[in-house]
Parts: C-alpha cells; sequence; structure tokens
C-alpha cells in the first residue's frame, strides 16, 4: 500500500512559531480528538471591550517556562473529554505547529498539565489524513530536523 502519511512516532519535538517555542516536547495520543498544551493562570479579560483569554504556558517547573503572558483574542469555550473520560470546559485557540520542515494549523485547548510528562498532546484532528502512528518509534521528526541542520 502507498501512502502520501507522515509517519509519526508516540512522542517527538514540535516547533510552535506563532507562540515562539521550538524543539516543544509533545505525546501523540490517538484516544484524544483535540490537541491540548499544558498552561496556567489562565483567565478571561477584555482589551478594549474585546474579549480575550490570557495564560503562561508550561509552569515554573519546566524547562521551557518563561514567565510570559500570551493573550488570544480569537478563541471558543468547548466542553471536552479529559484523560479520565470526564467533561470539562476548555478554552481552545487556533496556532500552528512545525512538524517534518511543514507547518499546519492547528487547534490548542488550554490544560493544567502539571502531572504529566509531556506538555503537549496531539490528538486525532491534527493526525487525521496527514500521519500514521508507529507506536514504536520516537522522535522521528526531530530525528529529520537535526539531520538536516547537521
Amino acid at each position: 500500500m502507498v501512502t502520501d502519511k507522515l509517519i509519526i512516532g508516540r512522542v517527538d519535538k514540535a516547533d510552535f512559531p506563532q507562540l515562539h517555542l521550538e524543539n516543544i516536547d509533545i505525546k501523540i495520543d490517538t484516544g484524544a480528538y483535540t490537541s491540548s498544551i499544558h498552561c496556567h493562570h489562565i483567565k478571561e479579560t477584555s482589551v478594549d471591550g474585546e474579549p480575550r483569554i490570557e495564560f503562561q504556558l508550561f509552569d515554573p517547573s519546566h524547562a521551557e517556562y518563561n514567565n510570559k503572558t500570551f493573550s488570544v483574542k480569537e478563541y471558543e469555550k468547548k466542553t471536552v473529554k479529559n484523560s479520565f473520560g470526564q467533561t470539562e470546559d476548555r478554552y481552545v485557540f487556533k496556532t500552528v505547529i512545525t512538524l517534518f520542515d511543514r507547518t499546519y494549523p492547528i487547534d490548542l485547548s488550554l490544560s493544567e498539565r502539571s502531572e504529566m510528562k509531556y506538555p503537549v498532546l496531539i490528538g486525532r484532528k491534527l493526525l487525521n489524513r496527514r500521519f500514521l502512528v508507529n507506536t514504536a518509534r520516537k522522535f522521528i521528526s526531530h530525528k529529520l530536523k537535526q539531520k538536516n541542520l547537521d
């Protein structure tokens, strides 16, 4: 069978150029529909009468934490199932992710994931029609990126 889908492993590293984040650990989660990113201090606010959400990515215990507050004006509040099967309301915003030297649109839900090893979970919405998951492999995109930098 010939396919134009890329093979991705169970974990990798990705860039989020609009958030100025590089080489962020990601975990592939075929059980999740929407992708999520770990953050804290999530709050809804407004600037000049326009609603926004503000948040800080990761947390002080994470190596990439920089105490920077992000503000997003285009977002939705959606009900999603968490990893325990319980529904919860989360803010979701659109950004882009770079894997295999290609940039894709991605919806990220904001989630407090401090107890989790990987700060980003990649769900089926991004994976569908683009990737096949090989659970025996890791860091395929990141290794390719490093090879291209050498």
